[in-house]
């Protein structure tokens, strides 16, 4: 009801409809003999959010992590977690939408994908991964930096 007093007022509206894991993967390509590596691993953690409309004011967000241990050129595991939302995001003024899908959406789903990686992990036989806090805000703004210099850069095409 409130909802829809809102969106006769014109006024913001942000509600997370679900939060959900979308696809999640772990490899242990080279198990048993990991288990009997004694050094400690050196962690490599890839990260991309993104999202896309599936309905009128309705978004779906994506937070993908990888997470590569390895010892020496040995794979200990590598575990692949898209997390995704859904969102109703209605009478938000169009300047903002970049940043509420490219920030506000991933922090509030990248701790439930840190939550899942850390929980395969440790079901995989392997101590706890714990990842770091990400700033997606800092992500958001280097994106457009780096979209501004490749414009600067790019060629005028003729027309």
């Amino acid at each position: 009801m409130a909802d829809d007093a809102a969106q006769t007022n014109n006024e913001p509206v942000f509600v997370i409809e679900k939060i959900y894991v979308k696809d999640a993967s772990l490899e242990v390509p080279n198990a048993p003999q990991v288990f009997l590596e004694r050094e400690a691993p050196e962690i490599n953690v890839e990260l991309s959010n993104g999202s896309e409309p599936i309905d009128n004011g309705v978004f779906q967000t994506t937070v993908k992590v990888t997470v590569t241990a390895k010892v020496k050129d040995k794979t200990l595991f590598l575990v692949e977690v898209v997390q995704a939302g859904i969102f109703r995001l209605q009478n938000i003024p169009g300047t903002d939408m970049p940043i509420v899908l490219g920030v506000t959406c991933p922090n509030i789903i990248y701790p439930y994908a840190r939550e899942v990686i850390s929980d395969l992990v440790t079901r995989a036989g392997f101590p706890t991964v714990m990842l770091n806090p990400v700033n997606f805000e800092a992500l958001y703004q280097q994106r457009l930096q780096q979209a501004e210099a490749q414009a600067v850069d790019a060629p005028e095409v003729a027309h």
